[in-house]
């Protein structure tokens, strides 16, 4: 489990990336890379890292469920993610 306060970061960075990006958008299409080099550093997308919303896991992220591996194999053996069952063959 990752700490609260790593969580708030990231949450804090996506708030951040989402006022600016209208503003980053428009400055890049200017070619005004002054003005870029002004903006807060976290209001650069590439600085996002996907994170598991539960458990704020960094690695192992499914992008189509928002969650960890991990999180994922037990809340789909614990039958909690509708149409998702175990395979066997």
């Amino acid at each position: 489990m990752a700490k609260e306060g790593v969580k708030a970061r990231e949450l804090k960075r996506q708030k951040l990336v989402a006022k600016f990006a209208e503003k980053r958008a428009a400055l890049k299409a200017a070619g005004d890379y002054e003005a870029l080099d002004k903006l807060p550093k976290n209001a650069s997308p590439v600085r996002l890292h996907n994170r598991c919303k539960l458990t704020g896991r960094p690695r192992g992220f499914m992008r189509t469920f928002g969650i960890s591996r991990v999180t994922f194999r037990d809340m789909a053996l614990a039958g909690k993610i509708p149409g998702v069952k175990k395979a066997s063959w």
